[in-house]
């Protein structure tokens, strides 16, 4: 019979499989388009925090945003999942993610990168889904300006300036 210790790791290692694959699947599904599917892997209650926006709250507003942001551009995304760590039905991961959204009548497409941290939680059924997500997405130009103000505290910092 395998000790209590062994169970919990091969559990904590099927949730921690499990939730890999909800990120996947929810990529895989935004860039297909199918909001239907992405839906399925999130509460009724989730909320989304983004930088300078207000919370969104619930599968509805999700459903909106995306509806809408599709109506004229298409989305993929990627995450590099850092870290997942489980505690009974609830789990978080840590991951490196990318969204880029391109216009669909041309243009150039837009690429935001950044850490993101999703809060899942398993259902009596045994899936995962996401309840809260935060994520510090930066756009290119964002990045760059943050770049030029990190080089303009290293320039005051080394006294530069001509003195």
């Amino acid at each position: 019979m395998p000790s209590s210790k062994a169970t919990t790791q091969a559990n904590d290692s099927a949730a921690e499989a499990a939730i890999r694959e909800v990120v996947e699947t929810w990529h895989r599904a935004t860039a297909a388009g199918d909001l239907t599917r992405i839906l399925s892997l999130m509460t009724e209650d989730a909320v989304f925090l983004v930088p300078e926006r207000p919370p969104m709250r619930g599968r509805q507003a999700f459903e909106r945003a995306f509806t809408t942001l599709t109506e004229t551009h298409t989305i993929t995304s990627k995450a590099q999942v850092r870290e997942v760590v489980t505690s009974g039905d609830l789990a978080y991961a840590w991951s490196q993610l990318t969204v880029t959204t391109t216009p669909r009548e041309g243009g150039q497409p837009v690429e935001r990168s950044g850490p993101t941290l999703s809060i899942f939680r398993r259902q009596p059924d045994g899936r995962w889904v996401l309840v809260r997500d935060a994520n510090m997405l930066a756009s290119e130009a964002a990045e760059l300006e943050l770049k030029v103000d990190d080089l303009e505290r290293e320039l005051m910092a080394d006294g530069a300036g001509g003195d």
